[in-house]
C-alpha cells in the first residue's frame, strides 16, 4: 500500500485513540529550540493535526501539510476554525510551500515514511536562514513489564508489516546524517495513556499494521488482546507507557 494513503480508513480510530505530546516537550520547543508566538511552522505529514494543535494553542502560524485528504479534513475539521492554522495537499518530498518561508518545521510521528534525501532538500528550499528541523515521535516501550511485552509480541504475530514499518528501525545514526554534522541534540519525555479494553482495541486498530476487520488474522488477534488485557489490568486499565524522542537541529 502507498504510505500516503495507509491511514484512510483509520483516521476515526486514530483521532479517537492516539496520544498527543507532553506539555514538557512542547515547553522545551519554545525555551530551548527557539519556536516562539507567530512564528512560521510547517508541520509536515500533520496526519489529524494532533501535533499542530498544540503550536497553534501557543499562538504559532502552523501550515499542516498532510498528503492523506481524509487526514487532513480530521485537522481541517478540529483546527479550521483557527485564524492561524492552515492546511494544505502536499508531502515531505514536495510541499508546495513558498522558498525560504518557514521558521521551523515539526515531523511528529511521520518521519520515518518520507524519502530522506528529497524531504532534506525540499526543507532546505523551504526553511528560512537558521531555520530548525523537529523530529518527533511517541515511542511505545516495548519492554520493563509484562504487558508492554505482550503487547509487542502481539503485534509481531499478528502485524501485516510491523517489522518494516516501525520507527524504531531508523538508527540515531541514520538521524543524524539528516542534519548538519555534529547539529543534532536529542531529549526524551515520559508520556502515557491508560487504555480499557475499547481504548486498548481502538488503539490497536489505529495502527497501519494492525489486521481490519474481515481479515481472517483479526478475530485471532482481538481474542489474544482480550486474553493480554485480562492478564495484565489494573482496576480496569492498562497502562500504555512511550518515551516521547525528540531530535532537533538545523539541516
Amino acid at each position: 500500500m502507498n504510505s500516503k494513503e495507509r491511514f484512510s480508513n483509520r483516521v476515526d480510530t486514530y483521532v479517537k485513540y492516539r496520544p498527543t505530546y507532553p506539555s514538557e516537550a512542547i515547553d522545551y520547543l519554545y525555551d530551548v529550540v527557539g519556536l516562539r508566538m507567530h512564528g512560521e511552522v510547517a508541520d509536515i505529514g500533520a496526519g489529524t493535526g494532533i501535533f499542530s494543535e498544540l503550536l497553534v494553542q501557543r499562538g504559532s502560524h502552523v501550515t499542516a501539510v498532510e498528503p492523506n485528504q481524509e487526514m487532513r479534513e480530521a485537522a481541517v475539521q478540529k483546527l479550521g476554525g483557527k485564524p492561524n492554522f492552515r492546511a494544505m495537499s502536499g508531502s515531505a518530498e514536495a510541499t508546495g510551500l513558498p522558498d525560504h518561508s518557514v521558521d521551523l518545521i515539526v515531523c511528529a510521528q511521520a518521519f520515518h515514511w518520507f524519502d530522506r534525501p528529497a524531504a532534506q532538500a525540499e526543507f532546505r528550499r523551504i526553511l528560512k536562514a537558521g531555520g530548525k528541523v523537529v523530529l518527533i515521535w511517541n515511542s511505545r516501550l516495548t519492554h520493563g513489564t509484562p504487558f508492554r511485552e505482550d503487547y509487542d509480541r502481539l503485534l509481531h504475530t499478528f502485524g501485516t508489516d510491523y517489522h518494516k514499518v516501525n520507527h524504531k528501525n531508523i538508527s540515531p545514526e541514520a538521524l543524524a546524517t539528516f542534519f548538519k554534522a555534529g547539529e543534532m541534540h536529542e531529549v526524551r519525555f515520559t508520556n502515557g495513556q491508560a487504555f480499557d479494553f475499547e481504548g486498548l482495541s481502538g488503539r490497536l486498530l489505529s495502527s497501519s499494521y494492525s489486521p481490519e476487520p474481515g481479515d481472517h488474522n483479526y478475530e485471532p488477534m482481538i481474542q489474544e488482546l482480550r486474553s493480554l488485557f485480562d492478564r495484565n489490568k489494573q482496576d480496569g486499565k492498562v497502562s500504555f507507557d512511550y518515551e516521547t524522542e525528540l531530535f532537533w537541529g538545523e539541516i
